[in-house]
């Protein structure tokens, strides 16, 4: 007797996702400036420049067929534009991690995470409960030391994506599934 064929069916494909803030090419080019500083005074290895964004929500790895339960809860997203000031750089010594961030968040921005994060939980979607801290990770394996002073990053945020992350043998490949704009 032979064995039938595994479906795809007994396995859902799965999705690693996550919710973010995404740069516009301006912004972006100021980040990628902050990241080749930072670079010099803590070496390590500089993320590329089409992959600095902010996070806002993880999902990981999230069945496939759950996608239109994620649209459904980032349509029900209501939350102004608004401008972030990345003005303060910092290490993490516990994974090496060189970011840049804001020395004060507008009330916004902790909004869109706090509906963001609502209408995941509510959909049944895992929420980090950590209280969010928005960076740019710039750096990795970085060694850290004096931290120097930055010139200011002034991201307009006017939208959030929902981004798809590839791994592959050359590092993570992020593809923005979906755009939504802030009122």
């Amino acid at each position: 007797m032979t064995e039938p064929a595994r479906s795809e069916t007994t396995e859902p494909a799965t999705l690693r996702l996550f919710f973010a803030l995404w740069p516009d090419d301006a912004t972006r080019d100021a980040l990628n400036r902050t990241g080749k500083w930072l670079y010099q005074h803590w070496g390590g290895r500089r993320m590329r420049a089409d992959t600095v964004h902010i996070t806002l929500a993880f999902l990981g790895e999230t069945p496939a067929d759950r996608l239109d339960d994620l649209v459904a809860c980032a349509d029900g997203v209501e939350s102004d534009a608004y401008d972030l000031v990345l003005d303060q750089a910092g290490y993490w010594r516990h994974n090496r991690i060189g970011w840049l961030g804001a020395s004060e968040t507008p009330p916004q921005h902790f909004e869109l995470v706090r509906a963001l994060n609502t209408g995941l939980q509510q959909a049944g979607f895992p929420v980090d409960a950590r209280p969010h801290v928005p960076h740019v990770t710039l750096l990795r394996n970085a060694r850290g030391g004096e931290v120097p002073a930055c010139t200011p990053v002034v991201w307009p945020i006017r939208e959030f994506v929902l981004v798809q992350s590839n791994l592959d043998p050359d590092g993570a490949h992020y593809e923005v599934v979906r755009r939504w704009a802030l009122g």
